[in-house]
């Protein structure tokens, strides 16, 4: 008797986890080679493994100053791991896909839903194909911006230097990366507001997801054609969320800081900070400021900050705005006796509510549990380590500067944490789920006492 076996194929959330860590572990191997390194430099492969991660999960937190280690080539490798991460594996692969002529099939469009997070298959082609074009766009119009501003400003004297600061600092914001070439984030240009403006400019547009800004210019086209345009439901909880935790985020740091780091400060000094490090926090990880002088309420605040992370479809982390909206959401509902969740004239589905508190449990649970691994290897303060998790979690890159002094088990936690950061949680959950089963039975449901 002869006994059949199922074939077993990956799932398309299967394929994107490999495809995902298979790219940390080749450009762990491409950081590490000398030809990327600056004469001298001695660069170990939990150094190179650490900085790969970071860079294609776009967090930024790094154990090394970057133009120290690695030459030229070795910073456009990094420009290029960023632009893998940030837009995502499967927009360059759709890129690819048409380049060669070749057919995108319904294997390929699966992938490219499960790696932007698309409920959907239509329209994904087309999707990709604006994605990139909007990443050329912004990054291009950014590197003409900064290099162009690098010059008049006099930060550098030469055309070649200024614009190949510029174009590492635009995709670095864009794709909120958080990296710099400057040894200290952007700690130089503390007082530069014009430049922060632009910065900040290039990070929101990087992290409110880009369904938001294909929709704002379908916005503009139909305006111009003077029809009219609606906007969808995500867009618009996206929008709002992200538009209030900026706010939010400026007015506690203002806050708590306006006696203490900004004690001594001009009050569009004091608003900068404030509003670069609010905007900046969520996903980004730039700074202007030494995160060390900020007192325990304000940096508690961007802990919260950076555990929320971006929207959705964009190149940050976190549990993104649209779970916090939905949470907060599905909270006053219930407190005003709705048995379901109504905003701006819609009615959210059920699953989309559950999903919402799966993927806040998760990530409550995965950040407490690395907080307690790494206070439990790691001879540092609760709250810095808490920072730190938080800033991989978040994919921000934030640091109050442990990164460099973890040992090598505490940087394995950190690459876990951002390489999670990067996929989603909802991408884990379905990597951990098993196949759905028909129950042929229920048994007899009986009340349990919750809450008190």
């Amino acid at each position: 008797m002869t006994l059949s076996r199922k074939k077993y194929r990956l799932s398309s959330v299967q394929i994107i986890v490999l495809y995902y860590i298979s790219a940390v572990l080749i450009s762990s191997v491409l950081l590490w080679l000398p030809i990327f390194h600056n004469p001298g430099v001695t660069f170990s492969f939990i150094d190179a493994l650490f900085t790969a991660s970071s860079a294609v999960s776009v967090t930024g937190l790094s154990v090394v100053t970057i133009h120290q280690v690695f030459n030229q080539w070795g910073i456009l490798l990094l420009t290029l791991l960023f632009q893998l991460g940030g837009i995502g594996i499967m927009t360059l692969g759709t890129f690819f896909w048409l380049l060669m002529g070749q057919k995108i099939g319904l294997e390929q469009r699966k992938w490219i839903a499960t790696d932007h997070n698309r409920p959907t298959m239509a329209g994904l082609v087309d999707l990709m194909r604006k994605i990139l074009l909007l990443a050329i766009y912004i990054e291009l119009i950014g590197t003409i911006l900064l290099g162009s501003y690098f010059l008049l400003a006099g930060y550098h004297h030469n055309w070649y230097t200024a614009f190949y600061h510029g174009f590492f600092a635009s995709v670095s914001a864009f794709t909120n990366a958080g990296f710099d070439i400057y040894g200290n984030s952007l700690l130089n240009f503390s007082h530069d507001f014009i430049f922060q403006l632009i910065n900040m400019l290039l990070i929101v547009c990087g992290a409110i997801g880009f369904p938001v800004l294909i929709e704002v210019g379908s916005y503009f086209s139909h305006k111009r054609a003077k029809q009219r345009f609606t906007f969808s439901l995500y867009t618009k909880i996206t929008t709002v969320t992200f538009c209030f935790l900026i706010v939010a985020g400026a007015v506690l740091f203002f806050g708590f800081e306006q006696h203490a780091f900004l004690a001594d400060k001009g009050w569009l000094e004091a608003c900068f900070y404030s509003l670069f490090q609010s905007v900046s926090t969520r996903s980004a990880g730039l700074s202007t400021m030494e995160i060390n002088m900020l007192s325990h309420p304000t940096l508690l605040v961007l802990c919260g900050l950076m555990f929320i992370g971006a929207s959705p479809s964009s190149v940050g982390g976190g549990i993104r705005t649209t779970t916090l909206f939905v949470l907060v959401a599905s909270v006053f509902a219930y407190m005003r006796g709705h048995k379901n969740v109504k905003v701006f004239g819609r009615e959210l589905d059920e699953i989309d509510v559950t999903r919402s508190f799966l993927v806040f449990f998760v990530a409550i649970t995965l950040v407490l549990g690395a907080v307690i691994l790494l206070l439990w290897i790691e001879n540092q303060p609760v709250q810095h380590v808490l920072f730190e998790v938080c800033s991989a979690f978040g994919t921000t890159g934030m640091s109050m500067g442990i990164t460099t002094e973890l040992s090598t088990p505490g940087k394995l936690i950190l690459i876990i944490m951002m390489v999670i950061g990067r996929i989603g949680i909802i991408n884990l959950l379905l990597l951990l789920k098993r196949d759905e089963r028909s129950s042929r039975y229920h048994y007899p449901k009986e009340r349990v006492i919750i809450g008190q």
